[in-house]
């Protein structure tokens, strides 16, 4: 989860009245949009090389995406892909679903046809049928936002299905601003403590999600390759450095509210800095790739 994420109000709460768990964290299509870009440029190409060797020869591709927000995973990597593929997309929110249908690429990368269906699913929960016939799965900034109980349900579900499984930009609580600065390492700690909180009666993972991830595939006897996709915001992405920064900091002084006082004149040097260009952020992530030689 990144700290665009943590903003979450009473309404987005998830209730089992409309079949799902407890809240996972809204997302806005607005910071969607503001991060495809940073995503894009981080994912691991290594791993889309190898899906397509893996996946050559298959006369329709089907990919199921989940926890596909408005859709950027489809967005980028279906033009990576050739032949034919059809993309079945999961997300607890109908807005964003639609966003993800109405905005999705038609053309894979040699010209074939692209469709899409959506399912709005409560992922944590989808029965292995759901997976039936998929040739890829594939997620995105999802698994660290999960519970170690949801992560052991979801990759059940993945490894049952027998074909590999991309699972891009998990964050793993590794973030490096310059020019430095002495409060940086607290407010990183808070930070981490607040991805690992519990809400809803969910204990999340936080950067803890990658090792579980690995561990519940392994358990399965599943190989999973990783590779880093860091993002390195600076002058070039201002607009997404400063959002980043503004909801980084936030969480942490929700976390440990003793902080705002400090925290109040380090935001205001920080955004100083981001706005005059002079502040780099790299925040590291990591791709996973399972089941696929």
């Amino acid at each position: 989860m990144t700290s665009g994420e943590v903003r979450m109000t009473e309404e987005a709460r998830m209730t089992e009245e409309a079949g799902m768990t407890e809240e996972i964290g809204r997302v806005s299509a607005a910071w969607l949009g503001l991060r495809e870009p940073a995503d894009a440029a981080a994912r691991a190409p290594e791993f889309v090389e190898r899906v397509r060797r893996h996946l050559a020869g298959t006369p329709r591709t089907v990919v199921h995406d989940l926890g596909s927000g408005t859709g950027s995973m489809g967005r980028w990597l279906a033009p990576r892909l050739p032949g034919p593929q059809h993309w079945v997309m999961y997300d607890r929110d109908a807005d964003l679903l639609e966003h993800a249908r109405a905005e999705m690429v038609h053309t894979a990368a040699d010209g074939a046809p692209v469709t899409v269906e959506t399912r709005q699913r409560d992922i944590t929960r989808l029965p292995a049928d759901d997976l039936t016939g998929a040739d890829l799965v594939t997620a995105s900034a999802l698994f660290d936002m999960l519970t170690a109980e949801e992560i052991e349900r979801i990759v059940a579900v993945c490894a049952a299905a027998g074909c590999p499984t991309l699972l891009t930009i998990s964050v793993i609580g590794r973030v490096t601003l310059t020019p430095p600065d002495p409060l940086d390492a607290e407010i990183a700690e808070a930070f981490n403590a607040h991805q690992r909180r519990t809400v809803g009666g969910r204990t999340l993972l936080g950067p803890d999600a990658v090792e579980a991830t690995i561990e519940a595939f392994g358990r399965r006897g599943v190989e999973v390759l990783v590779r880093p996709s860091h993002w390195r915001l600076g002058a070039d992405r201002a607009d997404l450095t400063a959002e980043w920064f503004e909801g980084w900091l936030g969480a942490a002084a929700e976390q440990r509210p003793e902080l705002t006082g400090r925290a109040t004149a380090y935001a205001q040097r920080r955004l100083a800095d981001a706005a005059a260009g002079r502040l780099g952020v790299v925040v590291e992530h990591l791709d996973l790739l399972a089941n696929c030689e």
